[in-house]
């Protein structure tokens, strides 16, 4: 072999070694970035959430406040929220640098916050508002009546279509003093 053919032959291995080396450093680093990706990811959902009510009531067509923040760090529409309404549409937008919408209305509107109160001398004990209630606010056991948890209730108003009797009412909140929305249903006494 002669030496011209040599440093060709060297020229060719080391080519294919920085080659390999480079696509080696990109396999290895791409789980790392990967998960590195899916760990800002969730932190942004994990924001977004904490944004939202947490009124779990799907208004806005996905079943709870975390699958929502979910599809809206996927690109769904920051304005889907009517318990949230103008305010948290605020806040999204400024989170994720996005314009600022009107509340869509196909999803409601946007009202003062309200929460279940139960009728308790009608109520046959059925357990369907228990049921139907996202997040454990009612307090009953079949054929007993039943009666709401007024700081645990979300307002969501999932309880009431369900009930056979008709015995459940959406009441406004009364705002204990020095809170922001936590309290008792307006007339009624705790």
């Amino acid at each position: 072999m002669t030496w011209a053919a040599a440093l060709l032959v060297w020229g060719y291995v080391s080519v294919l070694a920085t080659i390999c080396l480079v696509v080696r450093r990109q396999l290895r680093s791409s789980p790392r970035r990967a998960a590195a990706d899916r760990h800002r990811e969730h932190l942004l959902v994990d924001r977004i959430n904490a944004m939202l009510p947490q009124t779990q009531c799907g208004q806005c067509g996905y079943p709870g406040c975390r699958p929502y923040a979910e599809a809206i760090q996927s690109g769904v529409a920051i304005n889907r929220c009517p318990p949230g309404g103008a305010a948290t549409i605020t806040r999204l937008a400024g989170l994720l640098d996005r314009p600022e919408l009107p509340l869509d209305p196909r999803h409601g509107v946007e009202s003062v916050r309200k929460v279940a109160f139960i009728r308790e001398a009608e109520c046959i004990g059925c357990t369907k508002c228990i049921q139907a209630c996202p997040v454990d606010a009612i307090a009953g056991a079949p054929k007993r009546m039943h009666t709401v948890i007024a700081r645990d209730c979300t307002g969501c108003d999932l309880c009431v279509s369900p009930c056979p009797v008709d015995c459940i009412d959406m009441l406004p909140v009364r705002p204990a003093a020095g809170t922001a929305g936590t309290g008792t249903p307006t007339g009624r006494s705790s």
